[in-house]
């Protein structure tokens, strides 16, 4: 069993569930392939690692001489750490590892938060900005960024204006509200990081 399969965001939507209306992120978990396997023996660690083609080849079957050249056939390749290799693994195979999810299941899910370039303190910080009134010339700059103890220091760690966005973000403990059962997409409960048709890891929990 792996601990987790690779998807990509669609997007948000939402569903009923009863007389309720439950905001979800959509995530395609379909067209992967098995391009490598990776074992303790030989790499050090157990992984399956697994590619997803590009839109031209989605509808044909995977040759050897893909493997050859990934970079022309597949547009993302990842890697699944395993504890132990699942039996009758081969290289070229369908990935369908989402076939082990359950609807009400409890994930982890793990992206790359949309990068915003780089914002002043207000946008980034949350920073409340100067007055509104009273002739403030202030703008929306940082303001003081130290004090007479440090000696015209700035310390470690202060809040300032600087890249936003782009990082590694994780969202635990999400609900799969659905599977869909005419395509390999999986409706997930709330948000997750990251822009639509980004990559995510959803990891499932470990009991």
């Amino acid at each position: 069993m792996v601990s987790g399969i690779w998807g990509k965001k669609i997007g948000m939507t939402q569903l009923f569930s009863g007389d309720k209306v439950v905001p979800v992120t959509a995530i395609d978990v379909g067209n992967w392939i098995v391009t490598g396997i990776k074992t303790k023996e030989r790499d050090g660690y157990n992984a399956i690692q697994v590619g997803c083609p590009r839109n031209r080849y989605l509808n044909q079957s995977a040759a050897v001489s893909w493997m050859k050249k990934p970079k022309q056939y597949f547009l993302f390749i990842r890697e699944i750490r395993v504890e132990d290799l699942p039996e009758n693994l081969t290289i070229g195979q369908r990935a369908d590892f989402n076939t082990e999810l359950t609807e009400g299941e409890q994930i982890n899910v793990f992206g790359t938060s949309k990068g915003k370039g780089f914002q002043g303190v207000v946008k980034r910080w949350d920073f409340a900005g100067p007055p509104g009134s009273h002739g403030s010339t202030m703008g929306k700059s940082t303001g003081s960024i130290g004090f007479m103890r440090a000696c015209g220091k700035v310390l470690k760690g202060k809040k300032m204006p600087g890249h936003m966005g782009a990082e590694r973000l994780a969202v635990k403990n999400l609900d799969i509200v659905k599977i869909a059962q005419d395509a390999p997409v999986i409706f997930v409960k709330g948000a997750v990081p990251g822009h639509a048709g980004s990559l995510v890891f959803i990891q499932r929990q470990v009991k």
